[in-house]
């Protein structure tokens, strides 16, 4: 039931689609997901917000995505989860990566910072007070980081159904080859900024490990809204136990106008 690490690991997928010339996100952009279990139980929120700043003298994005349980899941699973990346704001490599969570009294307590001339990752575990240095791959992301790197450096115009996009991310101190396969397009009816609309979407299926958490490989589908923002606007996961379900609420500081029809 880790609801909100779930969210945060698929949200990540969303994101691959926009041309590499020009940005799709700014400082101040700022999202808020709602999200259920098995079709109908309030399960919790999340949100993610993106500031400008400067790191060690380095102009860097600093976001932080938090998570937590609502309503009567919260009575007997609390989740309180806190995630934050540091990345360049020109290359989109991640310099800073904290994790800190509370899922049910399961604890953890990271932060990773990346070597990338030397390729090394300095994991930071505060939980067990050890220290450990990591191989990364070329280029490699960090869980929240790879949201908005992808954001910026994947073109849909060409994208075709069936195809498969790739990214080397990096998760509890191994490199992660993550992939992605591209559904097609759809138009599908949602409530943003308590208004309800249609939008046209670009829909996604990552492949994923089954077993603990996910019934199967190919057990989540995603949608993003096919335009310059490329906004995450649903999730679907069918679970080993029920299934999970995250749609975005509320949205503020978009770069690019939002493109959709008034239902």
């Amino acid at each position: 039931m880790k609801k909100c690490l779930l969210f945060f690991i698929t949200i990540v997928s969303l994101q691959l689609v926009v041309a590499q010339q020009e940005s799709a996100f700014k400082s101040g952009e700022w999202f808020k997901f709602r999200m259920s279990y098995s079709g109908w139980l309030k399960a919790g929120e999340a949100t993610l917000n993106i500031k400008e700043k400067s790191l060690d003298g380095k102009p860097v994005y600093h976001v932080v995505g938090k998570g937590k349980t609502t309503g009567a899941i919260n009575w007997f699973f609390k989740v309180r989860d806190r995630y934050e990346s540091y990345f360049d704001t020109k290359t989109g490599l991640p310099y800073k990566f904290i994790r800190k969570i509370d899922e049910g009294g399961h604890k953890k307590d990271v932060e990773i910072a990346f070597d990338h001339k030397n390729k090394k990752a300095k994991v930071n575990n505060k939980k067990y007070k050890t220290v450990k240095s990591v191989d990364i791959d070329t280029n490699v992301q960090d869980l929240v980081s790879a949201f908005y790197y992808l954001r910026n450096n994947y073109n849909t115009e060409s994208i075709k159904k069936g195809d498969v996009v790739k990214l080397s991310m990096f998760f509890d101190e191994e490199n992660y080859p993550f992939k992605l396969k591209f559904l097609g397009r759809e138009t599908i009816k949602v409530k943003l900024n308590g208004s309800r609309v249609k939008v046209k979407t670009l829909k996604f299926r990552p492949y994923v490990m089954a077993g603990r958490v996910f019934k199967e490989e190919e057990s989540l589908t995603l949608w993003v809204s096919a335009d310059k923002n490329k906004i995450p606007l649903k999730i679907k996961a069918d679970l080993a136990v029920g299934s999970l379900r995250a749609d975005l609420e509320k949205y503020k500081g978009l770069k690019h106008s939002f493109e959709v029809q008034f239902d």
